[in-house]
């Protein structure tokens, strides 16, 4: 059954992009949990309210081997806006907060062409990551996007959409990020979430309906880590356009996410294992942004590195590098 169409923010005019239930307001997201106001309770003292923004930033950190590296605490990072030192408020090992993940899968026919080895890895994964304190949201994309889940905690209600995915011939891969990243921008953050776009795809966008530009700026409006399943041919081949892997390599390092290169389909799911291994072995860190700051578009940039110069030599960072501070 199709779902009904979403306008995508006037970017891509006459583009027929589908998603679950009612259009979307567009509206801009909430803000993340806040401290609450400091009210004084005496009428003849006014009211003062603290506003601050609680910026929530997951982080990997893994050793040459690329082994996540466990038993780290706040005091062994320092952490900067914009180039200014900022104190750690929170800070989580093996990250416990609830995950906010959007799977899109590529339903075009040259990522289709085993579909069943494809349907069980997705089960697999979905049954794997899913606990109570998630929720997961599954779209499909070719000639359009179609939203056939809306966030649920229930894999069998995913797992039976995953089986009805039709066949398409092309590939709409930037409209689908860009709308993976407005749902997860509109709805509620939990404290602590973690937002995350897990993708099956071949790379190569083939509708020419969006841009890579656009549809990055909104998975970092939505604070949203890309993970890239990127299949490719098992015979190499030379001659073909590897630019839209490219573009996803950059997406996911970008964001903080990651990305695999799948050869062979029976490969596919121990990459989903990937995926759910490292989104179980991030740490979690937040702090207060500064009321000020960011570019005339609200873009702030983060930098966090480990104190210990030995350290830092010993281990690769991994997280998202900036978000918009305009909302």
């Amino acid at each position: 059954m199709k779902m009904r169409a979403v306008k995508m923010l006037g970017l891509w005019l006459g583009v027929g992009v589908y998603a679950h239930g009612q259009a979307p307001a567009q509206q801009p997201a909430p803000a993340q949990q806040q401290p609450a106001p400091i009210v004084r309770h005496n009428p003849e003292i006014p009211t003062i309210t603290v506003e601050s923004r609680l910026v929530n930033v997951a982080l990997n950190v893994v050793d040459e081997h690329g082994a996540p590296v466990p038993g780290l605490t706040a005091d062994d990072f320092e952490l900067a806006e914009d180039g200014k030192p900022q104190k750690i408020a929170y800070f989580e090992r093996e990250s416990s907060t609830p995950l906010k993940i959007v799977l899109a899968i590529d339903a075009s026919g040259s990522v289709m062409i085993d579909a069943k080895l494809e349907e069980a890895a997705a089960k697999s994964f979905v049954k794997s990551i899913l606990r109570q304190q998630d929720r997961l949201d599954l779209m499909d994309f070719s000639d359009r996007v179609d939203e056939l889940v809306g966030f649920t905690n229930n894999p069998k209600k995913v797992e039976s959409a995953i089986e009805r995915i039709p066949v398409g011939t092309s590939t709409a891969l930037y409209d689908a990020v860009y709308l993976a990243g407005q749902r997860l921008e509109e709805t509620a953050s939990a404290k602590g979430e973690r937002r995350v776009i897990v993708l099956i795809t071949d790379g190569e966008d083939t509708t020419r309906h969006g841009s890579y530009s656009a549809a990055m700026e909104q998975a970092e409006r939505a604070g949203a880590m890309v993970y890239a399943l990127i299949m490719v041919p098992i015979q190499a081949d030379a001659g073909r356009n590897t630019g839209g892997e490219h573009a996803l390599i950059q997406m996911s390092r970008d964001t903080g996410g990651k990305y695999y290169y799948v050869e062979d389909k029976k490969d596919l799911a121990p990459a989903f294992m990937h995926v759910s291994d490292d989104l179980r072995t991030q740490y979690t860190v937040e702090y207060y942004a500064p009321q000020k700051g960011g570019d005339e578009n609200g873009l702030r940039h983060i930098q966090l590195q480990l104190k210990d110069p030995a350290l830092r030599a010993k281990y690769t960072l991994r997280y998202r590098t900036v978000y918009y501070g305009d909302h």
